[in-house]
């Protein structure tokens, strides 16, 4: 399960370093894709197949389903660390994600969320104040924290 938050610095040729404990969980190879909200996700490859079968079970004939599959799919790409632990990131993906100088990795499950400082910032600092109102909406009192 991954899970913290940590501060790492894009370099000039899009590598970013990711942190040992989240390496070893990721493997050899890995995969980076376009998320919801400007980051990019990263799925351990077996993590990746399950949501592959879930996309392969959606209806195509739906336009939601196929704009999604689109999205999600198109900007997949198979990634491994070098021996400093860097991943090269797409320029498209860093592009898609506004990956500048500073970024953000965090642990969210299954998955690894990659943000630009600006974008996490934002997304917290909007998201922190509604907290006990989204857990009241998910979890209708099923869950004491």
């Amino acid at each position: 399960m991954f899970m913290g938050e940590y501060h790492h610095s894009i370099d000039d040729k899009n590598r970013l370093i990711i942190p040992s404990k989240f390496r070893e969980e990721l493997g050899e190879e890995f995969i980076i894709t376009r998320g919801i909200e400007n980051c990019l996700f990263v799925y351990s490859k077996d993590d990746w197949q399950k949501i592959v079968t879930k996309l392969e079970s959606l209806p195509f004939t739906k336009k939601d389903a196929r704009n999604f599959i689109r999205f999600f799919l198109s900007g997949a790409t198979v990634a491994e660390f070098d021996k400093q632990g860097r991943v090269n990131i797409s320029s498209p993906l860093v592009s898609y994600s506004n990956l500048e100088k500073e970024c953000v990795i965090i642990g969210v499950g299954n998955r690894l969320e990659i943000w630009s400082n600006k974008n996490w910032d934002d997304f917290f600092n909007s998201a922190k104040d509604n907290m006990s109102d989204i857990a009241e909406n998910l979890f209708d009192g099923s869950l004491d924290l």
